[in-house]
C-alpha cells in the first residue's frame, strides 16, 4: 500500500481536528467553551438547572383546572432533551388540604405550602427526576409531611438531597460521568442542626467535608444551595465567601435558590458559581424580576463543566413557565 495517501489522511484528520477544537460552542445566550481534540471522545452528559418549585397556592388550582401538566407545555422538549432535570422542590408533597389556596395574601397561612400527591408522577413525567429538598418549606407539614415527601418521590423513581431527615447528598451516574449533589441549607432548623452535626453551630465544615470526600471519590460535587435574602438581585458578601470556600474545596459548580430573582454569576478559580437561579414554577407576578426565571444546561464531561446554555423562563399569569422568546 501506498503510504503518501495515508500521511495525506492523517494530516487531513489532524487539520479537522485542529478545527473543531477552534469552534466555540455556545448559542447565542451560552457561556462560551471550546471543545478540544480530547474532549470529542470523552463521556458526555446534559444536566437541566432549574429553580424554585411551589405547587399549591394558585398553581394547585391551575393544575386542578387545567391538569398539572398544561404548566410545564412551554418547555416540556426543553425538559424531555436534558439527561437529567434537577430543580428546588419547595415544599412538602402529602395529602393533607392546602392551607395555602386562596388564602389572604401576606397571611401566615399563605406561607405554608403543602404539594398534591399527584406531583411526584408531574415531575417524573416531565424528567425531572432529582430534586432538593433542604429549604425553608419542606417542614411546612413537619416530620410526616417530610416522610410523606420521601415516599411519594421514591414512588415516582425520583431521587433527592437535602432531606433533613435522611440525605444531603444525592450520587449519579450519567451516561459514564459521576456526580455527588450536595445540599448545603442555610435555613436548617437549629434542633436539626444539633442532631445532624452534634452542635447548633453552622454546617458549612460538614458540607466542605463531603465535598472534599467525594472529589478524592471520582465525582463532580455539584452544590445546591438554599440561601441568602428574598427578591434582592445582587448577593451578599457573606454568599460569595461561602460559594467560594465551597469552590475552595473541590466543588465542580455552585447553584443557589430561594431569593425567587435572578442573582449574579461569576467564574471562580475556573468554576462556575450562580447565586440564585430565581423562580420556575411559581404564582409570583408583582414585576419581571419575580417572574423570570434562569435555567441552566449544562454538558459535563468526567473532567467537570464543559459548556453552558443560559435559557431565561417568564411566569405566564395563567400558571405555565415558558421560555423567554
Amino acid at each position: 500500500m501506498n503510504a503518501r495517501p495515508i500521511a495525506v489522511l492523517a494530516l487531513l484528520v489532524a487539520g479537522a481536528l485542529f478545527s473543531l477544537s477552534q469552534l466555540p460552542l455556545s448559542l447565542e445566550q451560552g457561556v462560551e467553551y471550546h471543545r478540544t481534540p480530547s474532549s470529542l471522545f470523552e463521556p458526555h452528559t446534559t444536566v437541566l438547572f432549574g429553580g424554585d418549585m411551589m405547587f399549591d397556592r394558585y398553581i394547585r388550582q391551575v393544575a386542578e383546572r387545567e391538569g398539572g401538566d398544561f404548566i410545564f407545555s412551554c418547555i416540556a422538549d426543553v425538559l424531555r432533551d436534558a439527561d437529567l432535570v434537577v430543580a428546588n422542590l419547595e415544599g412538602p408533597i402529602t395529602e393533607y388540604t392546602s392551607v395555602s389556596a386562596r388564602s389572604e395574601i401576606g397571611s401566615p397561612e399563605n406561607f405554608i405550602f403543602t404539594f398534591p400527591p399527584e406531583s411526584a408522577e408531574l415531575l417524573a413525567r416531565h424528567n425531572i427526576r432529582l430534586v432538593n429538598l433542604g429549604n425553608n418549606h419542606i417542614l411546612n407539614f413537619g416530620w410526616e409531611g417530610e416522610r410523606s415527601t420521601r415516599t411519594a418521590l421514591r414512588v415516582a423513581r425520583i431521587s433527592y438531597f437535602g432531606s433533613p431527615a435522611e440525605q444531603f447528598i444525592a450520587m449519579e451516574n450519567l451516561n459514564g460521568v459521576l456526580f455527588a449533589f450536595i445540599n448545603y441549607n442555610e435555613f436548617l432548623p437549629t434542633s436539626v442542626r444539633r442532631s445532624i452535626y452534634g452542635t447548633t453551630d453552622d454546617s458549612i465544615y460538614g458540607t466542605l467535608e463531603d465535598i472534599q470526600r467525594v472529589r478524592a471519590a471520582g465525582y463532580l460535587p455539584i452544590i445546591y444551595i438554599h440561601w441568602s435574602d428574598e427578591y434582592v438581585t445582587t448577593s451578599s458578601a457573606y454568599s460569595h465567601e461561602l460559594a467560594h470556600s465551597f469552590i475552595d474545596a473541590g466543588a465542580e459548580m455552585v447553584i443557589g435558590s430561594h431569593p425567587h430573582v435572578i442573582q449574579e454569576s461569576e467564574v471562580y478559580r475556573g468554576k462556575h458559581i450562580y447565586y440564585s437561579l430565581g423562580n420556575f414554577v411559581f404564582d409570583q407576578y408583582w414585576d419581571d424580576d419575580v417572574r423570570t426565571g434562569l435555567l441552566l444546561r449544562v454538558t459535563f464531561t468526567p473532567r467537570g463543566v464543559e459548556r453552558i446554555d443560559e435559557m431565561r423562563v417568564y411566569l405566564e399569569r395563567d400558571g405555565r413557565t415558558c421560555l423567554v422568546e
